[in-house]
């Protein structure tokens, strides 16, 4: 532990001596500069083909709800027939399949002539990292945040209450992404000598499509996608969420009369060590965390949500009626009814981060002999995240009225809007609303920290060194991102986020029947585990 503090003190101390002298002219300059040389690539990935001549939809969009259709088709909606299944799995119910999975165990990761890995029939067998259960509030910390507090804010003031509608449609075709995609990173996962779980897209892209000779295809994709997901982890999943939850905590506090206006680094500091401490320790410690910090966090915010319905509750069938009405409209702002479509996809996508790729690296450390049982886990991620926190949201706008149709609104501006729905209920839930940001920050930037890990790692090798690097800078770039507003770099980083649905839709696409092979393999497990019970 001592090694601990000395580390962050060394790094920490003299960056924070420098903060103290930034000024808002250097974060112009910095800003400035940067989108100068990045803009290409931010306005390529968020290109938009246009729908009307007032109105467009990103390319990266249209991919994500293709991919998620089409899955859906594919394995005849498993959204559906999957969901109770899925409950199931996490209670334990089928935890009994789980055991007498006995097999020899090589020395080091390799593969057999059956394209086997057994280093990781170990993980599957007994040893493992993390249950059912952790593994998806481990992956949900990264995705319900700040897109379920403010990005259904910003929905709901640019397309009206109907995009609620096209939310809730993106979340329900996202559960089949999902299940694709965490399915793959359990199946081809690895794990090192000491037992740790290494997978994601990565090591399905380059072994999965090693298996159908297309072994050049897949190390490109794996390449680029390990790129995109260290990017991502430092802005997205890092500066973002410290610098909304700093703006929300100031506002709340008071201001510019508040005493932590302009502190945004001694806040930084302060989420930094937390997140380091957490993050040493790996996924394990993530899991331990977030198996706790995810239920209580939601279930605050849900809480909240709920009082504030209670008292309103004669105005939700009204506010209902407005959200399908407003789906299928073809007048009001924003193009009408293609506008307020594609808002609801928009920021449906961005909350659930289905087809992302990003939550099969937190799957792939569970303890399971089947990798389809991993995958009905990660559809429940965009029902909770979109199908119901995004919803419960929207409901509170729309009955308290703080939706100005037509205003584009920013994050910080969309989380005022929901502290400030809250607010109209009791008086002191904006207080109850920050504590919930925070920790939705702090949970998303510890999850992030272990995407961006075991990309890090696949490049850079899995050494401690490469480790500690790595995680070095994370905790560095949460002061920056607490300290400053370089809203190209977020935007950039983001840009990043989006790019790894490339490689990833290409390989979830090519190694779907992969996926079904495993979700007939667990479905007879269950069957036969059924029979023998009876």
């Amino acid at each position: 532990m001592k090694s601990v503090q000395l580390i962050f003190l060394s790094i920490f101390l003299p960056f924070v001596a420098y903060a103290q002298e930034e000024s808002q002219s250097l974060d112009t300059r910095i800003n400035e500069n940067f989108r100068n040389a990045t803009s290409w690539f931010t306005d390529a990935i968020f290109a938009e083909i246009p729908i009307t001549s007032e109105i467009g939809i990103p390319w990266v969009l249209i991919v994500l709800i293709i991919g998620a259709s089409y899955f859906t088709g594919y394995f005849k909606f498993i959204n559906i027939r999957g969901f109770f299944t899925a409950i199931k799995v996490v209670k334990g119910d089928y935890d009994d399949l789980e055991s007498d999975h006995k097999v020899e165990v090589s020395e080091s990761v390799s593969t057999t002539e059956n394209n086997d890995n057994p280093d990781t029939i170990r993980v599957e067998g007994s040893d493992g990292e993390v249950s059912h259960f952790q593994a998806l509030t481990a992956a949900l910390s990264a995705t319900v945040g700040l897109g379920n507090i403010a990005g259904v804010a910003i929905a709901l003031s640019i397309g009206g209450p109907g995009a609620t509608f096209w939310m809730i449609l993106v979340g329900f075709l996202g559960m089949a992404s999902k299940f694709v995609e965490c399915t793959l990173g359990v199946k081809y996962r690895e794990v090192d000598e000491n037992g740790i779980v290494f997978g994601g897209p990565m090591y399905y892209l380059s072994k999965g499509l090693k298996e159908r000779g297309l072994q050049r295809l897949g190390k490109i994709l794996a390449v680029v996608f390990a790129v995109m997901c260290i990017g991502g982890s430092f802005g997205g999943g890092n500066m973002f969420q410290v610098n909304q939850a700093f703006q929300l905590f100031q506002y709340v506090t008071g201001g510019e009369e508040s005493m932590f206006y302009g502190k945004g680094w001694l806040f930084g500091l302060i989420m930094a060590i937390f997140v380091g401490i957490v993050i040493i320790g790996g996924i394990k410690k993530i899991a331990k965390v977030t198996d706790k910090v995810v239920p209580v966090m939601v279930a605050i915010y849900v809480l909240a949500i709920l009082i504030i319905l209670g008292i309103n509750y004669q105005s939700i069938p009204a506010a209902f009626g407005e959200i399908y009405n407003g789906a299928f409209s073809y007048e009001g702002v924003a193009g009408g009814f293609i506008g307020v479509l594609i808002q609801g996809f928009k920021r449906a996508a961005f909350s659930n981060e289905a087809g992302i790729g990003s939550s099969s690296i937190a799957h792939a450390a569970v303890k399971t002999n089947y990798a389809a049982s991993e995958g009905l886990v990660a559809l429940l991620e965009p029902f909770i995240d979109t199908v119901v926190v995004c919803t419960m949201t929207a409901l509170v706008l729309i009955i308290t009225g703080q939706i100005s149709v037509g205003t584009e609104v920013s994050y910080e501006q969309g989380a005022i809007l929901t502290s400030n729905a809250l607010e109209s209920g009791i008086s002191w839930f904006p207080y109850v609303l920050t504590v919930a940001v925070i920790l939705f920050a702090f949970s998303s930037m510890i999850s992030w920290s272990y995407y961006g890990h075991q990309a890090w790692s696949y490049l850079f090798g899995r050494s401690k060194k490469a480790e500690y690097t790595y995680k070095t800078i994370f905790c560095i770039f949460v002061i920056i991102g607490a300290a400053a507003s370089l809203q190209a770099v977020v935007d950039f980083a983001d840009a990043m986020v989006f790019s790894m649905l490339v490689p990833n839709m290409i390989g979830l696409y090519l190694l779907a029947p992969k996926v079904k092979e495993e979700l007939k393999r667990y479905k007879k497990a269950i069957k036969n585990h059924k029979s023998s019970t009876e």
